[in-house]
Order: structure tokens, then sequence, then C-alpha cells
């Protein structure tokens, strides 16, 4: 991948630095093998002792949104999909593609035409994975009746935008199965990240012939296909689910887990608490979470990982109705948070404050837009933006966040700088996940908490979410006409250094506009069993299980 700035070249390599060990990974053969014996035989002498089950249990923190990776938007359904689907490529422990599906890869001399050969494949009901089961994947996730809110992802492709627009047949869509084990697919422009988009879940295949015959295939556990290493086994809605190793997995001899079982609680001290009660293998991060009270002991004792990431923690605000349809109003909120603060005594584990939209992987202005903790100029604009809204007072504002102790705690937090700083009365509701997200979505909120981990490392992965104000993953109901020029110009430069010029340009007209308040790159923090080795949580954030296994 092209890089367009210093930071993110010494960003990445400082995360990429805490990653746990994974795998080691080659193009086109399993990314494991088991060691052979000397004589290269199987010995028959020693007595078989039953083999216990290698089980890894974890708390998922709450239903999945989704297990439909044409759907997937979240951390939490992206680690079942992650788990039981697999891509043309997968990431590795660095967050670098290798071949997964695809056996090869073969790139036209002018970076616009992809050619994938795939391996001898199967779904988890013993189908052979084709071709046609990526293409016949693609063209569904750009249906807007499937309302896909990742579907944007796929806008690299030659006419997908277009499709998803509803202008375009999804016949033209630029990928094509050239015959079962032939992938083709023709880009917009040149992409050296493609790789990397292809072991995104949008990117995932599906089976053709199980989605055509019943709609409603990934709601429950005993109609869900895929072709990862693990498969679903077990779906008890809003309680628990089971993932058993998939027979038909074409990488079987690298997967080591014979079951994963997900318990579903949205309370961290209880998922502490089973953890350290032996009940779970793993507590907190990027599974689950922990309460942030335990976090200065458990750091104290030598038990807490803390891996940063490529992540970024929000609170969007829509944009459509006032108070905060007015930008004084929102850069007065932003200006009176003391990001410091906050890291310093509610999160604890080394979040950096960030006064912009962008990461400390891929960031382009490290001073940020803004001052943090800058209450005197933002008393000014809260008192400029009441005047032009004909208010003597802000209404009580509504702050929504999900069901984690930790947005609980800074939730609160914001509520007191608010209220001390600036006299703004807040009320607070939290909110099941899945209902949380599908309100951010539905603009049915005035300010809500998101988090947001890179897909891929580059500044695009961020910006792009904010072009269009019906975009997927906007949630502000905010666009402008030059931030959009800019960011449709940046995916088509090539030019390293004109293309940081204009996403700096962007990311300061966001700034200036404010429609959502940045707070901190994020840590993942967790706990884990000395037993547990091989949970790959790459500088993106995922966690990929294919590669986990139990220590007896």
């Amino acid at each position: 991948m092209k890089r367009q700035a210093a930071p993110l070249i010494v960003g990445l390599a400082l995360i990429t630095a805490t990653v746990l060990g994974g795998c080691t990974g080659g193009s086109s053969t399993s990314t494991a093998q088991p060691p052979p014996d000397q004589t290269g035989q199987t010995s028959t002498n020693a007595v078989q002792q039953p083999k216990t089950p290698s089980v890894f249990r974890a708390n998922l923190h709450s239903e999945p949104s989704t297990i439909d990776p044409g759907l997937a938007k979240d951390n939490t359904s992206g680690t079942v999909v992650r788990a039981a689907f697999d891509g043309l490529t997968r990431l590795d422990a660095k967050a670098k593609p290798m071949n997964s599906i695809a056996q090869e890869v073969k790139t036209s001399a002018d970076g616009l035409t992809y050619t994938f050969t795939l391996r001898d494949a199967k779904w988890s009901n013993g189908d052979p994975v084709k071709a046609s089961d990526f293409v016949f994947a693609w063209k569904r996730a750009l249906d807007p009746k499937l309302a896909s809110e990742y579907a944007y992802q796929l806008y690299y492709i030659k006419n997908a935008q277009e499709i998803n627009a509803g202008q375009a047949s999804p016949d033209t869509l630029g990928a094509k199965a050239l015959d079962e084990k032939t992938l083709e697919v023709q880009l917009v422009n040149p992409t050296p990240y493609f790789l990397e988009l292809t072991a995104f879940y949008t990117y995932y295949p599906v089976n053709q012939k199980v989605v055509e015959a019943n709609p409603n295939w990934a709601l429950e556990a005993a109609t869900h296909v895929g072709n990862g290493p693990f498969k679903v086994t077990t779906w008890e809605h809003k309680n628990k689910m089971v993932l058993e190793k998939n027979e038909n997995y074409w990488d079987q001899q690298a997967v080591k887990l014979d079951r994963i079982e997900f318990v579903m609680i949205e309370d961290d001290n209880t998922e502490l608490a089973m953890f350290e009660k032996g009940e779970l293998d793993w507590a907190g991060q990027p599974i689950g979470g922990l309460p942030t009270d335990a976090i200065p002991s458990l750091r104290a004792e030598g038990k807490l990982v803390i891996h940063p990431e490529a992540s970024m923690y929000w609170f969007k605000m829509n944009t459509t109705k006032p108070p905060l349809n007015n930008i004084k109003i929102r850069k007065a909120l932003a200006y009176a948070v003391n990001r410091q603060d906050i890291v310093d005594n509610v999160t604890q584990v080394g979040q950096v404050p960030t006064m912009g939209i962008l990461p400390q992987t891929m960031i382009l202005k490290p001073e940020g837009y803004f001052k943090d903790n800058d209450v005197e100029t933002a008393k000014k604009l809260l008192a400029e933006g009441l005047q032009e809204l004909g208010l003597d007072k802000l209404p009580v504002l509504t702050l929504s966040y999900n069901t984690v102790d930790r947005h609980k705690k800074i939730a609160e937090a914001l509520q007191d700088q608010w209220k001390r700083n600036l006299g703004i009365d807040i009320k607070l509701q939290n909110k099941e996940f899945k209902v949380h997200l599908q309100d951010l979505n539905e603009l049915n909120y005035e300010i809500g908490r998101i988090g947001w981990s890179a897909d891929f490392n580059d500044p695009i992965n961020y910006l792009e979410m904010f072009r269009d104000k019906d975009g997927g993953n906007n949630d502000m109901g905010w666009e402008n006409a030059r931030y959009k020029e800019l960011i449709i110009q940046a995916a088509a430069e090539l030019d390293p250094e004109k293309r940081a010029q204009m996403f700096s340009e962007a990311e300061q007209i966001m700034m200036d506009e404010m429609p959502l308040i940045p707070m901190f790159t994020d840590v993942d923090v967790w706990v884990q069993s000395d037993k547990v080795k091989g949970v790959q949580v790459d500088p993106l954030g995922f966690v990929d299980l294919k590669w986990a296994e139990m220590i007896q």
C-alpha cells in the first residue's frame, strides 16, 4: 500500500509490535501444518487416549446484529462472521493480506484488473465454493433492497456504486466468474489496498443456492451455511452461541479448536467474575468488555493485555434537527470536552486524546484541529449559537450509548463536564447494542456514542463513510459538497502527497462543521487464560480465532 505521511508508518510500527502471536502465512499453502514424526509416519504403538475437546469460551457481550456477511457492520457480528466465513484473502497478525480461498492472484499492469484462481474449497454443507458465489454475494450486497450499510466498500469495483444507487443493472458489475474456479474483477481506479479489502466481510462469498432457497438462512444456526474455519451449530438468541470446527474447511489442519462457546452478557462485572471463576477463557475487548474500576488492579497484577489499534472513539450528532443543526452549538460541545481527564481518570489504559477524525496510525495533523478542553472558546460559540437559534438556553439533550460499563462512565464524565463548563443539562440513555446501532442509522437520537475500527489502514476508510448523508455508516445526516468532491478525487489519486493534501482539506472541513465529537484513539484491553494461545488480534482490532488453541 502507498502511505501518504510519515506518522502513518511510525504509528503502524508501534501497534504491530504488540500483536499476540497468530499465524505465519504463505500465499497458497495451509497456514499451519502439523509436524511429522521422525519417520514421516504416524506411530501405532502408543495407546490412543480419548481426546479432550479443545474449547474456547468468551463473552460476545450482546446479541450479534447479524451473522450474514453482507449485512455485518460491527465488531460483535464481525467476530462471528470472520470465524464462520473465509474470503479471497485473510489478514495475518500484522493486518497484511495473505491468500485464502484465492490460491493465486494476478494483477494487470495498469492495476485495474484482478484475476483470482480459487482453490478447492467447500461450504459447511459440502457444496463446492464457486467463483459465482462471490459475484452473487457482491451483487446481493449492492442491491438497494438489502440495505447493506457497508455496500460502499464495494464501490472500488466497476459500476458497483451505480448498481447500489439503482442506476445500473447488476449484470454490469465489474466482477465475472470466468469458470467455477476463476474470478475476474475490474476496478474503477487502481487500488493498492484492494487485497486488504477482499479480506473484509462485505467481500465474503455466500452460498447462492442456500440464500436463494431461504431468505432467512442467516437467522438461525440450523440454516446457517459458511465456508470458514468454524460452523454455527447453536444459537440461543440473546443467550449463547456455539461454533464447532468445520470439517469441510479447506485449511482444517490449521484449526486447533474443536468448539467456540460464546455467552451474551452485557454486564462487564459479570463477565470478569466469570473469567475469575474459570467459566470464561477471555474477558474484555475486542470481543467483550472489562469494568473500568477493575482496570488499575488488573494492570498492577500484570494480568492486563493492552493492545493499541487503529480505532477511534466518537460521539456522533444528529445534524438534521435543532439545536444540533447549528454548527456553533456542535463545536461548543466538542471544544468543552476534557479528553485528557477522561483518558487519565476513566479509561486509564493509554488512549490518546485526538482532536480530529483519524486515529494515530494514519493521523494527518498530530496537534489536532482544535484545542482539548478549550472552555472559553466553547462558551463563546455556545452564546453565538443560541443567538442564531433565537434561544436563551439549550433544551435538555439526550446522549445515547450501548450498555457497556466503560461507555457509561465516559458518558457520565461528559454529562458532568458539559454541565460544569457550559451549564448544559444532559440526559443519559443506554440501549442494547443492536437497538443503539439501528437508532443511529435511522437518526433516532441526538448525541450517540460510536467506536470505529479501521477496515484497512488508510485514511479513506474513515473519511469516505461521511461522503454522502445517506451513506450506510454516516448516521448524522451531514453532507458537504466540497468534502464529497475531495473524497472522490482522493479515491482516484495515486500521488501520495496530493492524496494526503486532499484528505487534510477534507478533515479540516469536517472539523469546521463538527458533525461528530472526536474523543481519543482507542486501545483494546483484556485478560486471558494462560491456556489460550494463537488468538489473533491485529493492528486494526480484528479478532480472528482461526489459529486459536487451548494448551492443556
